[in-house]
Formats: C-alpha cells, sequence, structure tokens
C-alpha cells in the first residue's frame, strides 16, 4: 500500500506533512519507509500535548475547552494548522486515546479523529477499535487505517 501511495504522490509531485498525536510519530515513519521518500515527505511533527497543539498548530485554545483534543474538531484544526504552517500538499492529523488507560464512555480508548487536508477538500474521520487492543497493535492500526484511506483519497477525483 505504502508504495501505491507513494508513487501516485511521485507522479503527482505532491508533497505531505503530517501531525501526529495518538499515533506518536508512526505514520510519519511508515511514509518514510519508502526508498525516495524525501521528495515527498515535506515535515511531520508529532503534537502530542494541547500545549503543542496550540502553539505549533493554532488549535484554538476554546476547541480544546469544549470539544477537547480527541476530537473531530481538533483534528481538523491540526491538519488546517498544519497546512498553514507548511504549505504542503496534503496534510494529515491523527487524534485519539491509544490506552490501555484512559479514556470514557463518550470517547473510549480505540478512538481516534484524523483529517486528511488538502486546499481544496478534506475529510475527517473516525476509527473505533476495540479497547483491549494492546497499545502497539493499536497505533499500528490506528497508522494502517490513515494509510487505506490516504490511498482512497488519492484515488478519489
Amino acid at each position: 500500500m505504502m508504495e501505491e501511495i507513494a508513487k501516485i504522490l511521485l507522479e503527482r509531485g505532491l508533497t505531505i506533512a503530517t501531525t501526529e498525536s495518538c499515533t506518536g510519530g508512526l505514520l510519519s515513519s511508515k511514509l518514510t519507509d519508502v526508498s525516495g521518500s524525501s521528495a515527498f515527505v515535506h515535515l511531520n511533527f508529532v503534537t502530542y500535548s494541547n500545549e503543542a497543539k496550540h502553539k505549533i498548530l493554532g488549535v484554538r485554545n476554546e476547541t480544546l475547552e469544549n470539544f477537547g483534543a480527541v476530537s473531530e474538531e481538533c483534528s481538523y484544526e491540526m491538519a488546517e494548522g498544519l497546512y498553514r504552517a507548511t504549505g504542503a500538499d496534503i496534510c494529515i492529523s491523527t487524534t485519539g486515546i491509544a490506552g490501555p488507560t484512559g479514556g470514557s464512555k463518550e470517547k473510549p480508548v480505540g478512538l481516534m479523529f484524523s483529517t486528511i487536508y488538502t486546499q481544496n477538500r478534506s475529510i475527517t474521520f473516525e476509527t473505533l477499535l476495540p479497547p483491549d487492543t494492546e497499545r502497539i497493535e493499536m497505533k499500528e492500526k490506528f497508522a494502517a487505517s490513515v494509510l487505506k484511506k490516504l490511498l482512497v483519497f488519492l484515488k478519489t477525483p
């Protein structure tokens, strides 16, 4: 899958940037696993804390207070802020709860929001995994779900 994503990015001359919370840089790592990725990987951040989300990406304090870091709203603002900060063609955010602790009834362990943002269109989607999934496996599955969505996004006109 990564090779197909890389091929599309290279053929179209697109750059990509990520800002990750719950995936902790794993998405960035997967993007750079492909030889030649320096031609399309622009810049990647791990913005784990709310302070980083606010200071680096411009996520509004009101968003963090009213919706929380694990929300569609925060995910969108992270990706939009990344676009403003980097100018990359495609900006991707991840924010969620990888567990095993944390979470609530409304926002359980295994919940992730991700946004794929471009100048012309964006999608924000939710991934919900079983809460008893081991943390490392949870991060792997979160990253895989983003890459699958990215491939569909790239193939959709």
